[in-house]
């Protein structure tokens, strides 16, 4: 039984030490995606205001 339970311990510190790595790995990746995101709005925007300025001027 006290095998067992060293066992365990040893197996579960590496574990949540990966585990904790991937959290913060999939964090940074969802904040970079959220970033590029607002940037894309942010230039569809932009682009979409001049080409409506544009067509408004020619009619």
């Amino acid at each position: 039984m006290a095998i067992s339970v060293l066992q365990n311990l040893l197996f579960c510190v590496p574990k949540a030490a990966v585990l904790h790595g991937k959290s913060v790995g999939f964090a940074s990746q969802k904040s970079r995606f959220r970033n590029v995101k607002t940037q894309l709005s942010f230039f569809k925007r932009i682009i979409f205001t001049k080409r409506n300025k544009k067509s408004s001027l020619s009619h």
